[in-house]
């Protein structure tokens, strides 16, 4: 098996253990078992399990980002993109394997000390934060800097909220609400 295969591979194998069980409860041996690989093989690609989980956090938000940005594109200018972050939210909660935001998900498991995948986390959350903003800018007309960040930081809000409690509660209900309380946000601008 060709090296970027063998390692998109033990990524992938990672990110479903990371995604349902956990990081904590994740070991490296179930890894290498669940990969079918030998320990030297995972140690050829990675140097702890904390760069594997890093692998996976950016592979997860990549793949996020590029569906949210083709989901937008698909929909019709104005409120429709602007809400579009919600339906697609709607499109993974009905996936089998929901557990909520893999971000927050492993932030909640993270000591002090872990640093490296704090930064990760965020960095990834920031990146979310600025395409909302750039969404918001696309979809209403004649916008200050200062409002973009008001209602892009309150879709983001609403998101974060929506997958963190559609998952503790194993029901849609709170993705339905933000979606309905999005369109407060923006309710007294001019839309594209």
């Amino acid at each position: 098996m060709e090296k970027a295969t063998l390692r998109e591979k033990i990524i992938t194998t990672a990110g479903k253990l990371f995604y349902s069980n956990g990081y904590n409860s994740t070991g490296i041996n179930e890894i290498i078992a669940k990969a079918d690989i030998a320990k030297a093989t995972l140690y050829s690609h990675f140097k702890s399990k904390e760069d594997i989980c890093i692998a996976y956090l950016k592979q997860r938000n990549d793949d996020f980002l590029e569906s949210l940005k083709s989901y937008v594109s698909r929909r019709k200018k104005g409120k429709n993109q602007l809400l579009a972050i919600f339906d697609l939210l709607q499109d993974m909660y009905r996936e089998e394997d929901f557990h909520g935001c893999w971000g927050l998900k492993t932030l909640g498991e993270l000591s002090p000390k872990q640093k490296k995948l704090l930064t990760e986390i965020q960095r990834q959350k920031k990146e979310l934060l600025l395409y909302l903003g750039e969404v918001v800018n696309d979809n209403i007309l004649n916008i200050s800097k200062a409002e973009t960040e008001k209602i892009s930081g309150g879709l983001y809000l609403l998101y974060d909220s929506a997958i963190t409690e559609s998952h503790l509660f194993k029901n849609d209900w709170p993705i339905y609400m933000s979606r309905g309380i999005a369109p407060s946000l923006f309710a007294n601008s001019e839309l594209v």
